[in-house]
């Protein structure tokens, strides 16, 4: 089956997320996406070690790099900015979340491609955004939770708490592959590339708008209370007699079957409990309630009883949880795929968004170091002893 992004070539120069998994998006597509990393393999490559050892790379290098070809390179050589050259001039996308300067040091900023592949895209991403203060600064995922406000309205008021999972990272990749295909229909119409610019604190500001809105339009102030809701109730993590639930309950259809089911329906003419918003200004006590009801039964019985009332729960799932859950196996939300470094096989998410007709594929995993780097140089125009020459050199 043929991939929407067939014959598109892609360099990633890419590193950690937000730009190695866009390109991963891509590839899954169908594009050629060439991993390109220093000499020795990149920083990110042996993160959240797994067992592959440093020339299979860490749990992220294995989610983030699957469908890739991998080259090493150094791009700051002479002899390095000339593959880079002839590489660009062979190439439809360039993915790269390093800073500007870094940028047009290396000849990876838009001007410099321009110069080689007249209708080249460049797929870039920072941490703070163009046009501002901090726009020459690093950043990390944490840095777009805390600065959005979205961590000071986590965990509670006297330990702010950022997720684990890195959703600014993610959600920035996301929105790079979104870009990256806009700008690709665009070309088609055009025959003129661009750039696509993402921003860690632009997608953690973007997902965090609304509670940005509430306390421009009402200075509200809320603080942090822990797992409980803003602006429902009950909404929270509660325990059961033998592990943990999640609750959800908004609109009034749902909170009169949740009320009937807890035994409390005459909390419906109650007028603390009016509409989702005073429900949650008054959360001590339907929470309180839920609490006591969740602790007499099992994390099964609990949504069992949930589910009869058409009422959004789930259970709070270790990491082992989610990997055996049945649902999320036959769904296919993991697939079992093998690496050439691991004796065991890894859960690997597929393309996380589903297309009938041409849906996203898995190739091939996340190359070794330098796995492809002879043969993306052949398909150059370099022969034996060039290669060889420029591994002795260490400029691949």
């Amino acid at each position: 089956m043929s991939g929407v992004l067939d014959g598109i070539r892609v360099l990633d120069f890419g590193r950690y997320i937000a730009g190695p998994f866009c390109a991963a998006l891509l590839g899954d597509f169908g594009a050629e996406v060439i991993r390109i990393e220093r000499l020795g393999g990149g920083e990110d490559r042996g993160l959240i070690p797994v067992g592959a050892g440093p020339d299979g790379g860490g749990a992220m290098f294995l989610a983030m790099n699957r469908n890739k070809l991998g080259m090493t390179l150094d791009p700051a050589s002479p002899k390095g900015r000339e593959i880079t050259r002839k590489l660009v001039a062979t190439a439809d996308i360039v993915v790269a979340n390093l800073p500007p300067a870094v940028l047009r040091s290396l000849a990876l900023d838009l001007d410099s491609l321009r110069e080689v592949k007249p209708d080249i895209i460049l797929t870039s991403v920072t941490g703070f955004g163009a046009g501002g203060p901090l726009s020459h600064k690093h950043g990390f995922d944490g840095i777009g939770q805390a600065m959005s406000g979205a961590v000071y309205l986590s965990g509670t008021q006297d330990l702010p708490t950022m997720t684990k999972v890195p959703w600014v990272d993610f959600g920035t990749a996301f929105l790079a592959a979104f870009g990256t295909l806009a700008a690709l229909i665009e070309r088609g119409k055009t025959g003129g590339g661009q750039k696509v610019e993402g921003a860690l604190l632009r997608t953690a500001v973007a997902i965090s708008n609304a509670m940005l809105i509430e306390q421009a339009l009402t200075g509200v102030n809320r603080t942090a209370f822990g797992n409980r809701a803003f602006n429902a109730a009950p909404g929270d993590i509660y325990r059961t007699c033998d592990g943990w639930i999640v609750v959800t309950v908004i609109g009034q259809p749902m909170f009169r079957r949740w009320c009937r089911m807890i035994g409390e329906e005459h909390w419906l003419q109650d007028p603390r409990f009016g509409d989702d918003q005073s429900r949650a200004d008054h959360g001590d006590s339907i929470s309180s309630r839920m609490i006591q009801w969740c602790a007499a039964r099992s994390c099964a019985e609990a949504l069992a009883e949930l589910e009869k009332a058409s009422i959004v729960a789930g259970e709070v799932y270790s990491p082992q949880q989610a990997i055996d859950d049945a649902h999320i196996r036959a769904a296919g939300l993991l697939a079992e795929r093998s690496f050439p470094t691991l004796d065991a096989t890894l859960p690997l998410a597929p393309t996380p968004i589903e297309l009938s007709e041409t849906p996203g594929t898995y190739r091939r995993p996340a190359p070794l170091i330098g796995e492809h780097t002879d043969e993306i140089l052949t398909a150059l125009g370099y022969d034996a002893s060039e290669i060889a020459a420029l591994h002795a050199e260490k400029v691949v």
